[in-house]
Order: C-alpha cells, then sequence, then structure tokens
C-alpha cells in the first residue's frame, strides 16, 4: 500500500512511526530508498512524526493518537497539502487568547493541550493524553504552552491553535 502511496503527490500516513513493535513505516519506507528529513520534533502530542522524500514522492508518517494527529497534521502537513493544492504561501493560524485561570505546564517541550476558546477567554480542558477522544470532543482549539515557560497567571495572554 506504501508503494501505491507513493504514486501520489503527497503520501500521507497516521500511525506506525513510534518505537512499538509493530511501528514498522520508517522501515517500509527506507525500502523505497525514503530520505528522511526528520524523524521527531520537540512537542508534545506529536514527537514521532516522519518526513522525507521517496523515489519523487514527499511524505508524512504521521502519530498514530488522535491529539498528536491533529496537531502534527495542523502544524506541518496542512502546508505541505495547500501548496501542492497550489496555495503561493500558508500560514500557522495562532491566535492569542487571555487566560481564564492559571495554568502550569513543564516546560522543555512545546505542548499542544486541548482548550475551549470563546470572547471571555481561554479555558484548557481537562485532559488524560494523546488518547483522549473526549478532551478534543470538548476543546476547539489547542492551547500553544512553549518549551521555555513553565507557567501562565489567570488574564495572561497565551498562544492558542484554532481548530
Amino acid at each position: 500500500m506504501i508503494g501505491r502511496g507513493l504514486e501520489s503527490d503527497l503520501l500521507l500516513l497516521s500511525g506506525g512511526v513510534s518505537a512499538g513493535k509493530y511501528d514498522v513505516v520508517e522501515e517500509v519506507l527506507a525500502g523505497f530508498g525514503a530520505e528522511f528529513h526528520f524523524t521527531r520534533v520537540l512537542i508534545q502530542p506529536g514527537q514521532p512524526l516522519v518526513f522525507g522524500q521517496a523515489e519523487e514522492t514527499f511524505f508524512f508518517g504521521l502519530p498514530g493518537n488522535p491529539a498528536s494527529t491533529m496537531v502534527t497534521f495542523e502544524i506541518f502537513a496542512r502546508a505541505a497539502v495547500e501548496l501542492i493544492s497550489g496555495a503561493r504561501e500558508t500560514s500557522l493560524p495562532i491566535a492569542y487568547g487571555r487566560l481564564r485561570e492559571d495554568f502550569r505546564h513543564k516546560p522543555g517541550l512545546t505542548r499542544f493541550l486541548p482548550a475551549r476558546l470563546n470572547d471571555t477567554g481561554v479555558t484548557p480542558v481537562s485532559y488524560r493524553g494523546s488518547g483522549d477522544v473526549f478532551a478534543l470532543g470538548r476543546a476547539n482549539c489547542f492551547l500553544v504552552a512553549r518549551d521555555d515557560r513553565e507557567s501562565w497567571q489567570r488574564g495572561d495572554f497565551i498562544e492558542v491553535l484554532p481548530r
């Protein structure tokens, strides 16, 4: 199937790019002579992201957990789809929202966490990891917690990525 996908303008794969025993996408792509431009990014969710080219086709190997797939598609793959579709330029639609409550996270990675944005501000949604589809269903954006900051106070502006 990957061989057939490499006949397309762009190959998007979801799942099989982490370190488990069934994560064989990189190995299969390598069998097609793939050149990997990167195989990991410093974000959460979505660290095991693969991007490269095999034959004449660029590919993305997106992680398989729902939040990881959504985040990496929005940040990386959407721009490629838009450019292949004829767009002259693309942009990541980062906005700012005023936090409705204090917020903390462990610095070191930029985190994209489910949140609700409305005219009164942004509120993080209770979230149990990248497989938490219920949190994703309650969210309409991702709060962007940058890697170099640990905490924000109620009323601070913080970046958000609309969904």
